[in-house]
């Protein structure tokens, strides 16, 4: 009879996670989930630049759409993303990044296939919704399975975010060899890449959050602080649009170094190869960068003094890009890539600005939304700069006047302020 009641007991412990071994197996699933689906959520992005004239080529595509490619990641994170918190309330966290990475997985594995530009658009669109999705949610997920560890985790899942895009951009073309030469071959292997994230999640989905609430109630039910009238209350809190324009001026930053860097190491008469070399290094100080800058605040109150240092970098790295880019170009590349951390920085401020995790979804969907929103015009006008005045010191100029504004909203952003 001992043995008998004993073992029920053990068994007891596997079957509910909210017991301490089984909270403990859920936290290590979380990292695994984490890690997976941080690392698809730019793949469908940067792996499209190595081959995009072999796509333009077979698909036909005109400059203007592949032109318009470049403006869909962030009109699908800003538009899609404020549909995150209504799907979260009805399903739970976990469950819906399993569905969002779903979607990565089928809109990459299809739009290789896609026999014209239209369709190779909303296949693209499709994946870039799913990202979206969990772009937004990630943040809260690790509110509420980490809540004492917000800026090591987020640190964590960044590092992977920016190893997945390093080498997606990377490894495309070599996938592409490895399969005849076909570009579509290449660009489909991703979607495969990000199947592989979906079962962990859809497990996690089951299993109980940190505090030991079932999934079903891990994030409220609509009501008057949740509810679709939610969003008024952050547009009511400083600290949500303080938060809103910092992520979207980092992003349209970002958006630029993607887009432009390696151009402008070219016009300063720098070879193409080298060119690329220098924006990789941009992406890849990310890696370490980032899980240490989060890690760092989080363990502070105030994030303001992070958030002036890599204004500071960013500001550094466009002066000697305006005053010199071939003298130092290694210095401008690296000056650069650190002030790109902003990233994760924005995220982890996302996450310990929130009182709990319904509010942090909230405040990540309005922050990202309205953050990517504002950052769609950067990259054009930086382009339409660069055409009128027919050189990068006047665009430059203008980059440092939109840092001096980031360097303000991350003072801002950074206070020891809570929302909701």
């Amino acid at each position: 009879m001992i043995i008998r009641r004993r073992v029920p007991g053990r068994s007891a412990e596997r079957r509910d996670p909210a017991l301490p071994g089984g909270r403990a197996r859920g936290r290590g699933l979380a990292v695994v989930a984490l890690l997976l689906v941080a690392f698809n959520l730019r793949p469908a992005v940067t792996s499209l630049g190595p081959v995009l004239a072999e796509a333009r080529s077979a698909l036909g595509m005109s400059g203007a759409a592949a032109g318009l490619l470049t403006s869909v990641p962030a009109l699908c994170f800003a538009l899609v993303g404020v549909a995150a918190p209504r799907l979260s309330r009805r399903y739970g966290p976990s469950a819906v990044v399993a569905a969002g990475t779903a979607v990565v997985a089928v809109g990459l594995v299809l739009r290789p296939l896609a026999g014209g530009t239209v369709l190779f658009l909303a296949l693209s669109a499709l994946a870039l919704a799913g990202i979206a999705v969990a772009n937004v949610l990630l943040p809260v997920v690790v509110k509420q399975r980490f809540p004492d560890q917000v800026g090591r985790m987020t640190g964590l899942y960044s590092m992977a975010l920016n190893l997945g895009a390093a080498v997606a951009a990377a490894a495309t073309v070599p996938l592409s060899g490895a399969f005849g030469g076909d570009w579509r071959w290449g660009l489909g292997a991703w979607g495969v890449v990000a199947a592989l994230a979906v079962p962990p999640w859809i497990v996690l989905a089951r299993i109980r959050t940190a505090d030991g609430a079932p999934r079903s109630a891990s994030v409220p039910p609509p009501g008057p602080a949740s509810g679709p009238g939610a969003g008024a209350g952050m547009t009511r809190s400083r600290t949500a649009w303080a938060l809103a324009a910092y992520f979207g001026l980092q992003a349209g930053a970002a958006y630029v170094v993607i887009g432009w860097l390696p151009q402008m190491f070219r016009d300063a008469g720098l070879p193409a190869g080298t060119a690329g070399l220098l924006f990789a290094v941009t992406s890849l100080l990310g890696v370490p960068l980032s899980f240490a800058l989060s890690a760092l605040a989080g363990r502070l109150r105030r994030q303001s003094g992070i958030a002036v240092a890599l204004g500071v970098f960013g500001l550094a790295g466009y002066a000697g890009l305006w005053g010199a880019p071939a003298a130092a170009p290694w210095v401008w590349a690296v000056l650069l890539g650190v002030a790109n951390c902003s990233f994760p920085l924005a995220l982890t401020m996302i996450g310990l600005r929130g009182r709990n995790s319904a509010t942090v979804v909230r405040l990540s969907a309005f922050a990202q939304s309205t953050g990517y929103l504002l950052s769609i015009p950067v990259p054009f006008l930086v382009g339409a700069l660069y055409e009128r005045t027919d050189g990068w010191r006047v665009p430059l100029v203008f980059l440092a006047v939109l840092m001096v504004a980031q360097l303000v909203a991350g003072v801002l952003a950074g206070r020891d302020r809570s929302v909701g």
